[in-house]
């Protein structure tokens, strides 16, 4: 397929998004146009935007990248073995949003497309990506609203889409390592091109449409909650397993960094402040205590 689209796409993806956050927040986005120079492993260029310290986001990241490649690394390649060292090209928005009320919450969207060449000299295409939502504390009518609006993006395109790619968010946003949810998800998918490279590509397109539907709501029902220390303290301390997460298990993540990408854009979803406290429990009965039992768990929110 044309590559190009692909990107105009992405870009114009961007574009939409940062727009609508600077609107809601009332601070500008720094945009930082990058480029790989000549000698790293990875050639390409992209565009970090960042929010820092804005009246709704305490850290909004939202990056574009479009690079290439001699050798596809690892993460990449687990479930494609026979395009293991393959060239490739890699293209995707990438975003994490931190609020500063603890009301609201942390969300997170990728799209991403990966080609490669094999080694008969074709050229194959597959996609990824998806969204997935982290809550502070728990509001029922926030997540039935955020999935919903996951399964009506993908419905169009195939029953069986939105809870295959609900059960593999269930799966893939987990620290194993605590055997413990990181929210309450919402869709993933990833090495995607069952459709063919034009219909998997709407798939993600769909995915990245339906972003501004499922998050913004959300953030302007809870926008003017009065919170306290407590409830501060609580979304610190939650933040730690968003960390452990990214660091730990995230394939994005350890693309970037296995590949020789951009550092400073690869870790722009870690949160500005957080805190971790040893085996703190939230006392029976409380607001934080539902959300371990009702929220951060696996659920059928439809």
């Amino acid at each position: 397929m044309d590559t190009s689209s692909v990107k105009n796409y992405l870009i114009g993806l961007q574009d939409r998004i940062t727009t609508t956050i600077e609107q809601m927040d009332g601070n500008s986005f720094l945009s930082d146009t990058w480029e790989k120079p000549p000698g790293e492993p990875l050639q390409g260029q992209g565009i970090t935007r960042i929010l820092e310290n804005g009246h709704v986001f305490e850290r909004a990241g939202c990056g574009l990248s479009h690079v290439t490649g001699p050798r596809l690394p690892p993460s990449a390649t687990h479930a494609r073995p026979e395009l293991e060292g393959a060239p490739f090209e890699a293209m995707g928005v990438s975003l994490v949003f931190h609020p500063r009320n603890p009301y609201i919450p942390t969300v997170h969207m990728n799209v991403r497309m990966l080609s490669a060449q094999t080694s008969d000299g074709n050229s194959v295409a597959w996609f990824g990506g998806g969204m997935d939502l982290t809550p502070y504390y728990g509001f029922e009518e926030d997540a039935i609203h955020f999935h919903q609006t996951c399964h009506d993006a993908l419905a169009p395109h195939g029953a069986n889409l939105y809870p295959r790619f609900k059960a593999w968010c269930d799966d893939y946003f987990c620290l194993k390592h605590r055997n413990e949810q990181r929210g309450i998800g919402g869709i993933f998918f990833d090495d995607f091109s069952e459709l063919g490279s034009e219909k998997s590509f709407a798939v993600l397109q769909s995915v990245g449409d339906a972003f501004l539907k499922a998050y913004v709501p959300i953030v302007e029902k809870r926008i003017h909650t009065p919170f306290g220390e407590r409830e501060r303290a609580h979304q610190l301390y939650r933040r730690g397993r968003y960390v452990e997460f990214n660091l730990v298990w995230d394939r994005g993540t350890h693309f970037g960094l296995q590949s020789g990408g951009r550092t400073e854009s690869i870790l722009l979803s870690m949160p500005p402040l957080v805190s971790w406290s040893y085996q703190q429990q939230a006392e029976p009965g409380t607001p934080e205590h539902e959300l371990m039992q009702r929220f951060i768990v696996r659920r059928d929110w439809l």
